[in-house]
């Protein structure tokens, strides 16, 4: 079992061409540590169905109660890579289980939380626990699984926080609406302290070996040009599709005249389809790393050009809609292993980054589209911004599967000349 500095080697395919016979069945922690990561996206978007009500509680204005979500979003961009680096020399298994502590800790804030500038400070540290648990189950997971299957090990936990939208956030807007908005949170601390127990009982205490790791050897990871390359494509996969996807809801109700009491089905259509895509991305990336994230960006950017186009039309909008969902976020398990895999002695840190890379995706994206939506484009702006977005993304992916062609054809060369 390697410790948290080590590097996490590439599959055998991805290193000579040999080949890998990925594990039947994944460990019981991948799934534990999707539990967690399912609890993490939970929190993340389940105050979107509540904010009407905080906004009337703590006496602030619903768009006011809005940056509840902004500033965890912050915080999981800040949070990921800064926490990855405090806590370098403590065991993953130890991180985690803090993390955890965090997070319950934090959710008992907001629900006994009089007022809104509380409120704020508990989202961010919740934040900040959600970024350092997201980057240290990444490479527990990868690790767990092997190289073999590091990213279908990675789309598992992926796939938590996909279920999230599906299931889990509209249990905690129902639950908020029968017990008050502070009801959820409340449900969120006790299954994150349950979860505390699981982590403990799962992770290996053998991953807690003392290695000596400097601040400085981590950030010799910053120098991986294919690292810069992946993060790039983490923010504009990520930035193409949600930016869409955060104004879904006019697009649904003004251009392709949907009922508004029909937009939830369409918006779980697209959990659905995410879900499915994290999963079968990972799967398909263990065997074909770079051929996923070249065609899945690029199947993403004629589907949102397609959902530009026939916006006037309800079925054709609503299928696009759960088939962008499938492949607009099937390369991200990839993007996180290769994220890992090119940090080399740092993998907890290069995870971190693509978590943060995501969320700084998702954040400038949005607010482009938010400017596309107020212009003459209207309800197709956001849509025509995220195909711009998620187009550009085939230039890193493109420029990394040529990068690692050369990569091959000189460490097959090499030997020749030696001979």
């Amino acid at each position: 079992m390697t410790t948290r500095g080590e590097t996490l080697h590439a599959p055998a395919d991805l290193r000579s061409g040999g080949p890998v016979h990925p594990p039947a069945r994944l460990p019981l922690l991948v799934y534990v540590l999707a539990l967690g990561t399912f609890l993490m996206g939970t929190t993340e978007f389940v105050v979107a169905g509540l904010l009407p009500e905080i906004a009337g509680d703590v006496q602030v204005s619903v768009a006011r109660a809005g940056l509840l979500i902004t500033v965890f979003a912050v915080g999981m961009i800040v949070g990921a890579p800064l926490m990855a680096m405090l806590t370098l020399r403590l065991p993953p298994r130890l991180t985690l289980i803090l993390a955890l502590g965090i997070f319950a800790a934090g959710h008992v804030v907001v629900a006994l939380s009089p007022s809104f500038a509380l409120l704020l400070a508990a989202r961010f540290v919740t934040a900040l626990a959600t970024g350092a648990f997201w980057a240290v189950a990444n490479v527990v997971a990868a690790r767990a699984a092997g190289p073999a299957a590091s990213s279908r090990a990675l789309g598992v936990v992926g796939a938590g926080a996909m279920l999230a939208n599906v299931v889990g956030v509209p249990l905690g807007a129902f639950a908020g609406q029968l017990m008050g908005w502070r009801g959820p949170f409340w449900a969120l601390a006790v299954l994150g302290a349950a979860a505390m127990v699981l982590i403990a009982r799962q992770v290996p205490r053998d991953t807690d070996g003392d290695h000596a790791v400097s601040v400085r050897s981590e950030l010799s990871a910053l120098r991986s040009g294919r690292l810069w390359l992946t993060l790039a494509a983490c923010a504009t996969t990520a930035g193409g599709v949600l930016s869409t996807y955060t104004y879904i809801s006019p697009l649904l109700t003004d251009r392709a005249d949907l009922a508004a009491g029909l937009v939830p089905l369409v918006l779980v259509g697209f959990g659905v389809g995410a879900l499915a895509g994290f999963l079968v991305g990972g799967r398909l990336g263990d065997r074909h790393p770079y051929m996923t994230t070249i065609a899945a960006p690029a199947v993403t950017t004629v589907l949102l050009l397609a959902i530009c186009l026939l916006s006037g039309y309800a079925a054709p909008t609503m299928v696009l809609v759960a088939l962008l969902g499938l492949f607009g976020l099937g390369a991200n398990p990839v993007l996180i292993s290769l994220g890992v895999r090119f940090a080399g002695h740092a993998p907890t840190l290069g995870s971190a980054l693509t978590v943060s890379a995501f969320n700084l995706g998702t954040a400038i994206g949005s607010w482009i589209a938010g400017l596309a939506l107020d212009s003459p484009l209207g309800a197709t702006g956001p849509a025509a911004v995220g195909t711009a977005i998620a187009a550009l993304t085939l230039i890193p992916t493109i420029t990394i599967a040529l990068t690692r062609r050369r990569h091959s054809a000189a460490a097959h060369t090499e030997p020749h000349r030696q001979q």
